[in-house]
């Protein structure tokens, strides 16, 4: 499967954004297939391109009783599965060198450096090595600019399929802040920018041990993202957040998905109007 969207927008052609949604992670076949499934028909009917999220794995956990995982094996097949019966590209996160050609074998379309780990040269080297895409978060301490290392390493392994995303910056110990100017920045370097909405809304290292959020703010944090420039966006989504196994603090309820699109999609038909105008600043 071809990422033929992402192609076109690496080529400077963005005429419309592309989504990367989906639920943090592989929590069963049947509700994984129901988010898949549903934001397909979604995205098909508003001409959006859509690439589908789910994590295999969670390594990332604050708590050591966290749910990590159905297993990779199994957590991969389903995504396989999905990928085959639904016809869409499939992103999914690695933590180590060796899960980089684990998650290519099973038909990853997308392998996701983690924003911890976005300096790990051996890691975005070996996801560089599969070929696939691979869609780079920057860490929370990063600047936008610094991005371009990053980047650089994956280019120098021999793959350009490259895409950079911002899911905000540590401000304090439990927030994180958007800088917009990210965006023109780091399409600098050549590569589609990604705004993460969801995450960058978290509120992380909470006393109990669980990530907080502010969902109430996705529309507006989507709405800053497409009119400051980013080619796509990354939500999380989930039909009943307060019951996923993991993020559900900031994730988006699926049945509001559709209107928060429908509304991206205005604002960015007028951003293409707007770009259409030559100015001199």
């Amino acid at each position: 499967m071809i990422l033929e969207d992402i192609e076109f927008l690496k080529q400077g052609n963005s005429n419309n954004f592309f989504l990367i949604a989906g639920p943090c992670v592989v929590e069963g076949e049947d509700i994984t297939f129901k988010i898949a499934s549903e934001l397909k028909t979604i995205t098909d009917r508003l001409s959006i391109p859509f690439i589908f999220k789910a994590s295999y794995r969670k390594a990332n956990r604050s708590k050591v009783d966290s749910f990590t995982g159905l297993g990779d094996k199994k957590a991969l097949s389903i995504l396989s599965s999905i990928r085959k019966e639904l016809q869409v590209p499939i992103v999914t996160d690695i933590h180590n060198c060796h899960e980089a050609e684990l998650a290519a074998s099973y038909g990853v379309d997308v392998l996701q450096i983690p924003a911890f780990l976005c300096r790990q040269t051996d890691l975005l080297e070996a996801a560089a090595k599969t070929g696939k895409y691979v869609n780079i978060k920057k860490g929370q301490f990063l600047s936008p600019g610094s991005m371009k290392f990053a980047a650089e390493k994956i280019k120098n392994a021999g793959n350009n399929k490259i895409m950079l995303t911002d899911r905000g910056t540590q401000f304090g110990y439990t927030d994180l802040i958007i800088d917009f100017r990210s965006f023109p920045e780091m399409k600098e370097f050549g590569y589609p920018t990604v705004l993460d909405v969801t995450h960058s809304l978290q509120q992380p290292n909470q006393s109990c041990g669980v990530t907080g959020g502010k969902p109430s703010l996705i529309s507006t944090m989507a709405r800053a993202g497409i009119a400051s420039g980013a080619d796509g966006l990354f939500m999380e989504t989930h039909p009943t957040p307060a019951e996923a196994l993991s993020d559900g603090a900031n994730m988006l309820r699926l049945d509001l998905m559709e209107g928060i699109l429908k509304e991206l999609l205005i604002i960015k038909e007028a951003v293409n109007r707007a770009n259409s105008i030559e100015t001199k600043i």
